[in-house]
């Protein structure tokens, strides 16, 4: 064996292992996001939260399968610009810490951008998403997550919390003939008390003649009680911030009860699954305020979601509401990605913010609110449109559109 000079042996060294680290790519960096967005052809990383068994795990399952078939769906048309959406998705079953350990991991996998779920937690990370400049949509529709000022990298394509119980109170005075008690079950969390206090302030403000009661909605097996106490309030309705199982369990309850009083459900429990779980004549009359469109209306966004479940043997019927709310939800972020890409710059999460800012309207085909989604630099609120449904024979049909506050 040939004895080499050890400055020779070093330099060669060093050569192999540049060569390497080139043809690696390196490590992905989690911070700005500079090197997350990998090269021209390497996947998109997003980082999806998900509630698949906790609390609201009756909405966020299809929401979540929404939004998977989104990018099974994209990805098999060649993905955006050529480039693959790589999928991060796990069960966090509502736990605030476990959603924090799992932002924490697609940050370090190199997620460009992260889908998250609830309230909590998305208030939780909004500081620690603005600090990694990582722009973070989520099922919340929490006002404070529109505003820049407080929530740089958030954005929120529906209608917030707030603005669906504003519209729900205007239909209220309308129906009541203008004077009415109004009780507010809710959720006993931030998801639960996020409209609340907007909602008295906007009776005060347009001085609408409403009495105005919220009332947290205990883990019960019914709310016999709860609504004892709305009754001697003098409620005749009911607008519910809570998911569907409870909110089915209420009709129910006011049924058996043979109660005078008529439910308006904001976004999480204005579904299909409150039909099928309260029964379809417990469940006739009720109110649905829903900023997305079901199906059987007929939007022409739905079409590709009706095509691709065809072909998985479904129907957007058979899935619901929440997973058209989940597809397009992805479809607006992945509209950001697809400029941000367009532009020429390097695919980083300050980039994909610039251009979720910058982009035209979002035509949704009719799904989200007033069919469109357009964001600012000034504000993150996408859209404040809602439709308005009522239950009859089992169906949500429709009995006023984009409904803005």
């Amino acid at each position: 064996m040939k004895n080499y000079p050890r400055r020779a042996l070093l330099a060669a060294s060093a050569a192999v292992l540049l060569g390497l680290a080139a043809c690696s790519g390196g490590a992905a960096n989690s911070g700005s996001g500079s090197g997350g967005g990998g090269g021209d052809a390497a996947p998109i990383k997003v980082g999806i939260i998900a509630d698949l068994t906790g609390a609201t795990g009756d909405v966020g399952k299809p929401y979540n399968e929404g939004m998977l078939g989104y990018i099974d769906w994209i990805n098999a048309k060649g993905g955006i610009k050529g480039r693959k959406i790589q999928a991060m998705s796990n069960d966090y079953a509502y736990q605030v810490p476990k959603a924090e350990e799992l932002y924490k991991k697609y940050v370090a996998d190199g997620a460009v951008v992260i889908q998250g779920w609830g309230t909590g937690d998305s208030e939780a990370l909004r500081t620690k998403v603005a600090s990694d400049k990582l722009p973070f949509m989520s099922a919340s529709y929490a006002e404070v997550l529109t505003d820049p000022k407080q929530s740089a990298y958030n954005f929120v394509v529906a209608p917030t919390y707030s603005d669906q119980m504003r519209v729900a109170l205007n239909w209220i005075a309308k129906d009541a003939g203008g004077k009415a008690e109004v009780a507010v079950f809710h959720n006993d969390s931030p998801f639960g008390t996020a409209p609340v206090g907007d909602g008295q302030k906007w009776i005060t403000d347009k001085g609408l003649q409403l009495g105005y009661k919220a009332y947290p909605m205990p883990k019960t097996p019914n709310f016999v009680g709860l609504l004892s106490q709305a009754q001697a309030q003098g409620a005749k309705y009911i607008v519910i911030q809570n998911v569907s199982s409870p909110a089915a369990q209420v009709a129910k309850d006011i049924k058996a009860q043979n109660l005078n009083m008529k439910i308006v459900c904001l976004n999480w429990c204005a579904d299909e699954l409150f039909i099928k779980t309260a029964g379809t004549e417990n469940a006739e009359g009720h109110i649905m305020v829903q900023p997305f469109a079901p199906a059987g209306t007929n939007k022409p966004g739905l079409a590709v979601m009706e095509e691709y479940l065809k072909g998985k043997g479904s129907s957007l019927a058979e899935k619901g509401v929440h997973y058209a709310q989940g597809w397009s939800t992805m479809d607006v972020m992945a509209k950001g990605i697809e400029k941000a890409l367009a532009s020429g710059d390097k695919l980083t999460g300050e980039s994909i913010r610039k251009a979720l800012e910058s982009m035209d309207k979002v035509d949704t085909g009719g799904v989200i609110g007033t069919g469109e989604v357009k964001f600012s630099a000034d504000s993150h609120r996408g859209s404040t449109g809602s439709g308005i449904y009522s239950v009859k024979a089992g169906k949500l049909v429709e009995i006023a559109a984009n409904q803005v506050p």
